[in-house]
């Protein structure tokens, strides 16, 4: 085994297929299969196997690639401390929920990143299970969680198992977030009975540990609820809520500034469940912060306090919502 051997393993993961995975690699596909052959016969195990959509580890080979990104990883860390050329390079990961704040606070660190140096920052959307998963096995650095308090010990428990840290970000109720041009955005306090009829609009891949998905869904998404839309992409529910009349999406506190780019409104909404959520930034616990990374959570830390001041503390105070 040498680490040429376990680059193609990682490459041919990350294409799912031998053709793109040579290409990549600048190699031929015959070669490339006999190095994949090579580690499996080292190994003793089967690493990947062929399906329908291309071809993908076996459970040997997917505890095999772990080890192998991680290995990867320290060889990558290991060269940058001893080539000069490399400290040039600001590198940076972290996988987030969908929220504007945590946007905003991206935004405005990558503004204020040092454009003297190569720049490398993966900033990836996704659910807290993908967010915990990146860290552990794909070496990201952060990762934020969101999730209703009422499942802390879940994450907790989780985040202990995995020998992760967390710290607390934010605390926030949920809000009603809807188009200005809307009937309903003329309310003070929309009342859920108003939603009757109209198009919900939701992440369709929310996760908590140890529970069904059944289970989850009922606490997430009410089951009054006759019309819905899941979405991926934070980018395509903007477009629905502009375009698409009558459609509502509960998130969290959004800046005037966002609301009013958009033609967007946020609304207290009564007769609902309490829904408050809590946001924890996530990393390995031997991880160390680097100082791209502190400036990164000093911008959260900015955004959550800007509109700590426009929503009041935490996010849930009942105080009457700016408009933008």
């Amino acid at each position: 085994m040498n680490i040429a051997h376990l680059k193609y393993a990682v490459e041919v993961e990350k294409t799912a297929s031998i053709t793109k995975a040579a290409e990549n690699l600048f190699m031929g596909q015959p070669n490339l299969s006999r190095g994949i052959k090579d580690l499996e016969e080292t190994l003793g195990v089967k690493i990947f196997k062929r399906t329908s959509k291309g071809i993908v580890p076996t459970p040997q080979g997917e505890e095999f690639l772990v080890y192998a990104k991680s290995i990867l990883a320290q060889i990558e860390e290991m060269e940058s401390l001893y080539k000069p050329e490399k400290t040039n390079k600001l590198k940076f990961s972290i996988s987030v929920p969908r929220a504007s704040y945590i946007v905003n606070a991206f935004a405005k660190f990558v503004r204020e990143a040092d454009m003297s140096k190569e720049i490398e920052f993966n900033f990836k959307e996704t659910n807290a299970m993908r967010a915990i998963r990146n860290i552990v096995q794909e070496n990201y650095g952060l990762g934020i969680v969101r999730f209703q308090t009422i499942f802390e010990s879940f994450f907790d428990n989780m985040l202990r198992d995995k020998g992760m840290k967390s710290e607390t970000v934010w605390e926030f109720e949920y809000r009603l977030l809807i188009s200005e041009n809307d009937p309903l955005a003329a309310k003070d306090v929309v009342d859920v009975a108003d939603l009757s009829g109209y198009i919900e609009l939701c992440h369709g891949d929310p996760f908590v540990p140890s529970l069904p998905m059944s289970d989850i869904k009922k606490a997430e998404m009410s089951e009054d609820v006759t019309k819905r839309i899941y979405l991926y992409s934070r980018g395509s529910q903007m477009d629905l809520l502009t375009s698409v009349p009558h459609t509502y999406m509960w998130v969290s506190p959004m800046a005037a500034d966002q609301l009013s780019r958009y033609g967007l409104v946020l609304k207290r909404c009564k007769g609902t469940k309490r829904r408050v959520y809590r946001d924890i930034l996530v990393s390995k616990k031997e991880y160390k912060f680097t100082a791209t990374d502190r400036l990164f959570i000093e911008k959260l830390h900015e955004e959550r306090d800007r509109l700590d001041a426009l929503y009041g503390n935490t996010g849930t105070a009942e105080q009457p919502v700016p408009q933008p």
